[in-house]
């Protein structure tokens, strides 16, 4: 295959699992986070808590843990991996502001009016949450194009050998005969994860 059309075909892939992951931490995170700082006291503190476990391990050491306890890994088994961990940043950060927002007079308002949790949380907080989780999520993204690339580059990627991890370990093997592979390979990685953090940063406009 042309080192181009792999090259293509990688980065695709690698945004497809990019997105993916990054839109279940968003759906499962936000929420929980915000439902926490509305709800208080031992739920938030337990959210709270629960993330510091999950941010103080890396989503990488565990990755590679999973990974290589499986026979053949497949791209299904790398997201669901990913997922693991991607949902504590946009808990942490949707708590933080919940905070914030919790005390604003137009929640305090629907509250008075006898607005439930869910209904607080859907029309009022998650609204005000979707410009701030959205740089998040080009964060998200770009960290799990890394990741996808590193884990590949070590050999535990999916199978078939297209990725930007394996563009980067044949480019190392043939790093003296054709050092054009690495070259690509690198600037195909750290392209594919600046663009992540670009749509990111626009989206939150």
């Amino acid at each position: 295959m042309d080192l181009l059309a792999l090259v293509s075909v990688a980065e695709l892939r690698a945004v497809a699992l990019a997105v993916v992951v990054a839109l279940i931490g968003l759906v499962v995170g936000t929420p929980l986070g915000a439902a926490a700082a509305l709800l208080r006291g031992r739920f938030e503190r337990g959210i709270e808590r629960t993330c510091d476990l999950v941010q103080a391990f890396p989503s990488f050491i565990l990755a590679l843990a999973v990974l290589s306890a499986v026979r053949a890994p497949s791209r299904v088994a790398l997201g669901a991996v990913f997922a693991l961990t991607a949902w504590a940043s946009f808990a942490r950060l949707a708590l933080a502001q919940t905070r914030v927002l919790r005390d604003a007079a137009f929640v305090e308002a629907a509250v008075a009016l006898g607005r439930g949790p869910a209904g607080v949380i859907a029309r009022h907080i998650l609204p005000n949450l979707l410009g701030i989780v959205a740089v998040q999520l080009g964060s998200t993204g770009a960290a799990i194009v890394v990741s996808e690339a590193a884990l590949a580059f070590v050999g535990l990627g999916p199978p078939g050998g297209v990725s930007l991890g394996a563009v980067l370990d044949q480019g190392v093997a043939a790093m003296l005969r054709a050092p054009h592979v690495l070259a690509v390979g690198s600037v195909a990685v750290f392209a594919t994860s600046a663009s992540m953090l670009v749509a990111g940063k626009a989206a939150e406009r």
